[in-house]
């Protein structure tokens, strides 16, 4: 069965927001976009929680959407971050993505409240109708408290506008079960998973260590597809530990922000309640990045 969403197959690498002093780095994020372009990242998803939404403002989380939109400039995709707790702020926040431009809009299930799954399948039905624009789904209930049942995306997979979702149950059987029951396009958000995944039916992913080696990513991604298993297998067992420890250390996107100033590729600035990687991490971080062959000089 064709799928809804191919536009967003493949690999989207969940973007950063750099930070300066109190402010967001407006020219760190076009030099962000400008490399990644370079990579051939495919699509970038600002303002989600690798970019620290939860901290920005309202008119910052409009600004960065509005910069990665102008940078990209078409040379990219860009699918934001523009989910809620509460519905209104999430349709509003989803019109202006639609506004700036945006190519689709990734919305979050909506965490704290805990909403049934028949509040859950009316918060997003009411932003697919309020807003004409390509809508992914994003299920990850050990953040917001409540798993998006497969029985309600299916509901919702015949929404027109809802044409894919981003899975982050680390469920296999619920992947599978969403690939049985739905023509949407399913995206890993979970990285060390997007090899099973993908043997069962996902179709890309949603990367945080895209934001480090996009092409390593995409290579793997290309390589399943293309039907060669063991060359992704490989791909694999290479990012597996970068993967681990990105996630293992401290919350995302503690450990990713201090790779990437390790790297010289940002100040690794981040807001409260988040706060720097502890001195062993940095020390773990540091021989993995040396390991993967990405740190080849000291800092």
């Amino acid at each position: 069965m064709a799928t809804k969403g191919r536009m967003f197959a493949g690999c989207t690498v969940a973007l950063v927001t750099p930070f300066t002093g109190a402010a967001v780095d407006e020219a760190a994020i076009k030099r962000l976009v400008d490399w990644h372009v370079e990579q051939g990242t495919p699509t970038l998803s600002p303002v989600g929680t690798t970019g620290e939404a939860p901290t920005l403002s309202h008119d910052e989380h409009e600004r960065v959407i509005a910069l990665v939109v102008e940078a990209a400039a078409g040379r990219a995709k860009v699918m934001p971050g523009t989910g809620s707790n509460a519905t209104t702020e999430a349709i509003r926040l989803t019109r202006f993505a639609a506004r700036a431009g945006a190519d689709g809009a990734l919305l979050v299930a909506p965490y704290y409240n805990r909403p049934s799954q028949e509040g859950l399948y009316r918060h997003f039905a009411s932003i697919a109708e309020a807003v004409d624009l390509p809508l992914v789904l994003y299920n990850i209930p050990s953040r917001t408290g409540r798993n998006v049942e497969p029985e309600t995306i299916e509901r919702l997979s015949k929404i027109g506008p809802i044409v894919a979702v981003k899975e982050a149950a680390g469920s296999l059987d619920q992947v599978s079960e969403l690939v049985e029951r739905t023509n949407l396009t399913i995206l890993s958000g979970d990285d060390s998973l997007t090899l099973p995944m993908l043997a069962v039916g996902a179709e890309g992913v949603v990367s945080v260590v895209a934001n480090l080696v996009p092409r390593e990513v995409m290579g793997m991604v290309s390589a399943y597809e293309s039907g060669k298993v063991e060359q992704a297998r490989a791909a694999h067992r290479r990012l597996f530990p970068l993967c681990r420890d990105l996630l293992a250390l401290a919350p995302n996107p503690v450990p990713l922000k201090a790779a990437m100033a390790l790297l010289g590729r940002g100040s690794g600035e981040l807001r409260l309640p988040l706060v720097p990687l502890d001195e062993p991490g940095r020390e773990t971080l540091k021989r993995r990045l040396s390991s993967h062959g990405l740190l080849t000089t000291s800092p």
